[in-house]
């Protein structure tokens, strides 16, 4: 959706390189005279971090690399601090020394009263977005990296994006497939549902609403039983 609108330049950054590759290949089919560049690299990387926006200083940021898998951050919960949290704080550093004007966080529902520790790991990415966003608009940006300019650091919330990394659908399409039996961790659990597109549209309209340390919760219509989605 981003190419669509012809931007002077679009960086793709991601740790894993099979994916980054085969957007790379649909971007450059759909769009041939977009200016693409595809990076690989860890927002754990702090150097690594500073080196891209050294290189491209990016006027939006849209950050999305996190840990999102529940169960296994359960098993693993030092990994979705370092990943999520840590990895978030790496990113906004590198923004704000380097001239990002709108950098947006793409948050979780279960950042909300968070019973687990991807929420929890998720609610502190929102955190510490919106102390870097208070630490400007106090006056105070002497007390983080010297800043260009700086316009808004923001978060968006999400229920569940139907067949995004993620999701539910995935799990119980292979299910189904298999004969079933299609599981559900608790019949009573509710959730929000919405395509990836109307996903995507809704993140790029809050990164052009965004004043700073705002965190815009989508309207994803009525929540649906779990067991009545499966």
């Amino acid at each position: 959706q981003i190419a669509a609108h012809n931007p002077k330049e679009l960086i793709i950054f991601d740790i894993y390189e099979n994916n980054a590759y085969s957007i790379q290949l649909e971007l450059k089919e759909k769009y041939p005279y977009l200016r693409l560049t595809v990076l690989i690299g860890s927002v754990r990387d702090s150097r690594r971090m500073f080196q891209v926006f050294e290189d491209y200083r990016p006027d939006i940021v849209y950050h999305a690399a996190a840990h999102k898998h529940v169960p296994l951050m359960e098993e693993s919960p030092c990994e979705s601090i370092k990943n999520n949290a840590l990895g978030t704080y790496k990113t906004a550093y590198a923004a704000l020394t380097h001239g990002c004007q709108r950098f947006v966080l793409i948050s979780t529902d279960k950042a909300v009263n968070p019973a687990n520790i991807m929420g929890a790991s998720k609610r502190l990415c929102e955190m510490i977005i919106q102390a870097f966003d208070a630490k400007i608009k106090a006056g105070k940006a002497e007390e983080i990296p010297q800043l260009y300019t700086h316009k808004g650091f923001v978060a968006v919330r999400f229920g569940n994006v139907l067949g995004s990394n993620g999701s539910v659908i995935p799990i119980f399409k292979k299910q189904i497939e298999k004969g079933g039996p299609v599981t559900v961790t608790h019949p009573d659990i509710i959730r929000y549902f919405m395509t990836i597109p109307e996903a995507v549209s809704l993140v790029l309209e809050a990164g052009s609403f965004a004043k700073g340390g705002e965190i815009f919760v989508l309207d994803m219509g009525s929540p649906v039983k779990i067991d009545t989605l499966a």
